[in-house]
């Protein structure tokens, strides 16, 4: 029996478990691959406060799993198979766990697009967040491949330092209001309807996008905007989601199950990035301990 057990390794539950663990509470995070979540698979990090430099995604998040288990936290390298809530019990691989608190750190996955060249070039050039990777592409080409806010705003934020290609299957965006009107506006933007993208290519310089019509386009890198999926299947049947499949719950972290909270990229949110994660892990750490000093799930 644990006081604290964590589903997801990103960074929400790295953080959550290095502040339930530093508080005292016997706490295990259970992760099925590596330490870092989407964090770990960026090359490079120029946003996260404290490095002006910028920090590999990889070394950010193994000093993340380092500091936690130095506090304690151990860590269940495992599939969860299932999870019954409301008795805080995970079924793994090899067998069961229970806390008296759980934190569902589940994170979200980028749609892809999947298309020949894609996964290749993932951190070589395809890139699913603007806001993390756009600073490498300062005076270059850039596309983005998508029709809805995302893609707009994407494609607006680029447009400040890079030229921006916006590629859209349909003869209309998704998007619409003010933003979609700066778009149009924006002398750094070009858009292509009716456009898919059929396959990436290495180039001599930078990425070959094979489009619709037999034609091409040469860019240095292309961000896919073509939405998110959050990993709440898991605890869909058990949990309110809203529309989009993201975990409801407050910025106290708390869902709709006592003792039960959601970080990081699962839980519905404005933003989802490193820093926001952080937060939303320390916070529900808090909560935990604040849950269990009341003498809950005892």
């Amino acid at each position: 029996m644990y006081d604290v057990a964590i589903i997801g390794g990103g960074p929400a539950g790295l953080t959550a478990g290095m502040y339930a663990a530093r508080a005292g509470w016997k706490t295990v995070l259970v992760e099925r691959g590596l330490p870092g979540g989407q964090a770990a698979t960026t090359d490079r990090l120029e946003n996260y406060p404290g490095f002006p430099e910028g920090v590999g995604g990889p070394e950010l998040m193994m000093a993340f799993a380092d500091q936690a288990a130095r506090f304690g936290m151990e860590t269940e390298y495992a599939e969860v198979r299932a999870v019954d809530l409301k008795n805080k019990r995970l079924t793994l691989d090899g067998g069961e766990l229970q806390a008296r608190a759980l934190i569902l750190a589940l994170g979200a996955t980028p749609r892809k697009l999947g298309v020949p060249g894609e996964l290749e070039n993932i951190g070589r050039g395809v890139s699913y967040c603007a806001t993390c990777d756009g600073a490498f592409y300062r005076g270059k080409r850039v596309a983005v491949v998508g029709g809805g806010d995302t893609a707009v705003e994407d494609a607006l934020y680029l447009s400040r330092f890079a030229h921006v290609t916006l590629i859209h299957r349909r003869d209309r965006l998704r998007a619409m209001g003010a933003q979609v009107e700066k778009l149009r506006a924006n002398d750094h933007v070009e858009m292509l309807l009716t456009t898919t993208v059929s396959a990436i290519e290495r180039a001599e310089q930078g990425l070959l996008l094979r489009l619709s019509g037999e034609k091409t386009l040469a860019v240095d890198g292309v961000f896919v905007a073509v939405g998110v999926e959050p990993q709440t299947k898991l605890v869909e049947d058990q949990l309110p989601l809203d529309a989009g499949g993201y975990i409801l719950a407050g910025e106290d972290t708390q869902t709709a199950i006592p003792g039960v909270f959601a970080a990081g990229d699962c839980r519905k949110k404005p933003l989802r990035q490193v820093s926001t994660a952080v937060g939303d892990g320390a916070t529900a750490a808090y909560m935990a301990g604040v849950y269990l000093e009341e003498g809950a799930g005892a």
